[in-house]
């Protein structure tokens, strides 16, 4: 361990803030994201997260949008925002809070656990900026 949380946890913040900031770009729900880019490039980008972070965020994302043929969809939730947006880096704490969780919990590997969050209903609820659900306690979003 280097720093103050597990190497692994550092992958898994910088893969669900990318698929979050991926998201954003190309306004889809997060769940198409991630089910565009399929579990072996997940993988990839999991266990390269530490080369992929030192590289710019906007090259990753334009190079996986284009290589993964990502369309733009009409899900802008930033648009819609009410109150104070969080950053991509925000939410991707979220996720990495709840995956990680769900790994412990479960006994799942992370990425599979990170399919199956996105592609919950509660990913619904966490992209939805106008609720509260994405800064609730992560027992809280385990739960649910």
């Amino acid at each position: 361990m280097t720093g103050r949380e597990k190497k692994e946890y550092n992958d898994l913040f910088y893969v669900c803030s990318l698929i979050e900031y991926i998201s954003r770009q190309t306004k889809n729900h997060r769940n198409v994201v991630v089910n565009a880019l399929g579990r072996d490039k997940l993988q990839h980008l999991y266990e390269l997260a530490d080369v992929y972070h030192s590289d710019s965020i906007d090259k990753i994302t334009d190079d996986l949008i284009r290589d993964f043929d990502i369309e733009t969809g009409h899900f802008d939730n930033i648009a819609t925002a009410q109150y104070l947006i969080p950053t991509h880096w925000d939410i991707g704490k979220v996720y990495k809070r709840l995956i990680i969780a769900v790994c412990n919990k479960q006994n799942k590997l992370p990425v599979d656990a990170l399919i199956e969050a996105y592609n919950s209903w509660l990913s619904r609820k966490i992209e939805d900026f106008n609720s509260s659900m994405y800064y609730e306690n992560p027992d809280y979003l385990y739960a649910c």
